[in-house]
């Protein structure tokens, strides 16, 4: 049988916690204000061990009206409702507003104890039955049970035990899959334990020895004992009450409260802008208008929030719609988790809905892409929900991002990964994936680019990538579009050096004009003129040409890596370069220090005191040697830059 947490919910004085210690012998009211007023004031817990072996927990929560925002708080995790309704009065104005905070809660299990009928005839056990039924139609416990039932005598109680086993036996366990969240309920300080927290693990599950987070303090934690359901334990499940001795270095009771996360440490990444869903109750007066404040209700949290409408018009009572939720101060949260909101005072509750997106943005939030996205968030499926975002703009996903929010195990990102046939690779702080369909739409456009780019550049070696990036379906972050450079190759899209791309079979050719006046240049930056070779100037009155066309020429000579621009209008062939290099590093290697001057490079070479500089700064420049006041040596890691 899988554990199964009871939440009562009720309007006040209808005997909820009565009934709790008839059907489990524990009082959950546990503060002496609570026992002088007769009400419960906070959460009260109770179980009740079956004969099994199982254990159903209960969480006792207020009714009165001032109390539902504490009510909310136990809310969150409860599997079944045990809605409680005295015979004689009825329903009543809390009873609607608790009905309606389990439907938005999306709680589809329960049924209903009519309590208090020692006190009343028959006759009212019926009306009262009718009053239930008829404010349940259209609820998510629309056609719940009514069991009959008598705190004092003891009537029904039998039976309502009885059929909560039955409901824990039916309900299907929750999953052990996903990574861990316990939402706080309580925090003290036990004698001889140090700090305890109590909630329900949401998901994942807990064991003794593991390191986990409070979010969104950001606070380290390690869990030294678990109480699981009211019994010591070595783990925590999804779906149980847990109580955790928690031991950290800035951790005690002052330190978490209600609201506060406990979760792997994977998870923590608070939220304080959320593009959700928001159904508004069919009996506000007035539609949600723009930017309306609020007291946003999830999980135990309860924190000040705006409206921010993502549609034209206001929602109207009764209605749905998107909006984002910016926070007054950020909340651990997961997509898909359900909310409640309230007004400002705590009066009465608006609506609730769905999570969308965590990471909502703060422009831009409205367009025609923006809102598709929001559709894939909204799919409550994990692996259509992925699929539907990588068949939208932008076209690929933070697969570290997608599985944190979604709570979602590595084993279950790498399964639905693997169903989907995602192109998977790692980019800087992140893992990205693209649809296959997206990769191959990816490698016929860089093919595309990349071939118009060489038509019309036939004597460059290749094409930047930030002008790649700028040509190119689907248009990519350049982390993201860097990250996928060793796969297009790996494919035969393209070959890449540093921060230029090519077609594989490119080679960067000059026109024929070009070619004949490179072929009467080249002989005089060779041979015994190489390390003293001519400078533009010269070079145009030798060959019979201008300054532009050759300095044109040279430059483009030197994005082909065939020449090297060591000073303004003096280029050496690279080859040379690399010979020069070497006389450098002989002149490194005989030295004592490993150092040498200008004046002995200068001798080696035989090219004057001027142009030996110039090389020398080049070469510093370009990290072969450092300088150190007169003296250079050389960097091993570069010398081979040139070759």
């Amino acid at each position: 049988m899988s554990p199964m947490i009871i939440g009562t919910a009720g309007h006040i004085d209808h005997g909820k916690t009565a009934l709790v210690k008839a059907l489990t012998g524990v009082d959950t009211d546990r503060l002496k204000e609570e026992k002088e007023r007769g009400i419960s004031i906070e959460l009260g817990f109770a179980y009740l061990p079956g004969e099994d072996g199982s254990v159903l927990g209960f969480v006792d929560v207020p009714g009165h009206e001032r109390l539902v925002r504490t009510m909310l708080a136990g809310a969150t995790g409860i599997d079944f409702v045990l809605l409680v309704v005295a015979a004689d009065d009825g329903v009543m104005p809390q009873t609607v507003e608790h009905v309606a905070i389990v439907d938005l809660l999306g709680i589809a299990h329960g049924l209903v104890a009519l309590t208090k009928v020692d006190a009343v005839p028959d006759a009212r056990r019926a009306e009262a039955a009718d009053e239930i039924a008829e404010a349940l139609d259209g609820t998510s416990l629309s056609g719940a049970d009514i069991v009959s039932v008598s705190s004092v005598t003891g009537e029904g109680v039998p039976e309502l035990r009885r059929r909560l086993f039955a409901a824990a036996g039916a309900l299907a366990a929750r999953s052990a899959g996903g990574r861990f969240r316990l939402s706080v309920d309580r925090c003290f300080a036990l004698a001889g334990a140090g700090t305890i927290v109590t909630g329900t693990v949401l998901s994942g599950t807990v064991a003794v020895g593991q390191t986990v987070k409070i979010s969104p303090s950001g606070l380290d934690a390690r869990v030294r004992a678990i109480h699981a359901q009211n019994r010591p334990a070595e783990r925590g499940l999804a779906g149980q009450r847990c109580g955790l001795n928690l031991v950290g270095e800035k951790i005690g009771k002052d330190a978490i409260a209600r609201g506060d996360m406990v979760l792997d440490p994977v998870l923590h990444a608070p939220s304080d802008r959320i593009d959700a869903t928001l159904d508004v109750l069919a009996g506000e007066a007035k539609p949600v208008p723009q930017w309306m404040p609020v007291r946003l209700h999830h999980a135990a949290a309860n924190v000040g929030a705006r409206i921010v409408l993502l549609e034209e018009a206001p929602i109207a009572p009764g209605s749905s719609g998107r909006v984002q939720l910016v926070l007054e101060r950020p909340i651990a949260a997961g997509e898909g988790d359900r909310f409640v909101v309230r007004d400002t005072a705590g009066q009465r509750t608006i609506g609730g809905g769905r999570f969308l997106d965590l990471r909502a943005p703060q422009r831009r939030r409205r367009t025609a892409e923006r809102l598709k996205q929001l559709a894939a968030h909204g799919l409550a499926d994990a692996e259509a929900s992925l699929a539907a975002r990588l068949a939208a703009a932008p076209f690929f996903v933070d697969l570290t991002a997608y599985a944190r929010d979604r709570i979602l195990g590595s084993d279950e990102l790498d399964a639905i990964a693997k169903r989907l046939a995602l192109v998977r690779v790692a980019a800087p702080g992140s893992e990205v994936a693209l649809a296959g369909a997206s990769f191959e739409r990816l490698k016929a456009s860089v093919a595309t680019a990349l071939a118009a780019f060489h038509a019309g550049n036939p004597d460059l070696p290749g094409m930047g990538l930030e002008r790649l990036r700028a040509e190119i379906e689907p248009r990519l972050p350049a982390p993201v579009l860097s990250a996928l450079l060793p796969l297009l190759a790996r494919d035969g899209v393209l070959a890449f050096e540093a921060a230029r791309v090519r077609l594989p079979a490119h080679k960067a050719a000059l026109a024929p004009r070009d070619a004949s006046l490179w072929a009467r240049i080249a002989p005089l930056l060779s041979d015994a003129a190489r390390f003293r070779p001519p400078r533009v100037h010269d070079l145009a009155a030798s060959v019979g040409g201008d300054d532009a066309t050759v300095r044109r020429l040279l430059k483009a000579l030197a994005r082909m890596g065939i020449v090297s621009e060591v000073a303004e209008d003096h280029f050496f062939l690279r080859a040379t370069i690399a010979e020069m290099v070497e006389v450098a590093a002989d002149l490194a290697a005989a030295a004592p220090d490993g150092q040498f001057g200008a004046a002995q490079f200068r001798d080696r070479l035989d090219n004057g005191r001027k142009v030996a500089i110039q090389i020398l700064e080049f070469l510093d420049r370009h990290g072969v040697t450092a300088r150190r006041g007169d003296l250079r040596r050389m960097n091993p890691q570069r010398r081979h830059l040139f070759r």
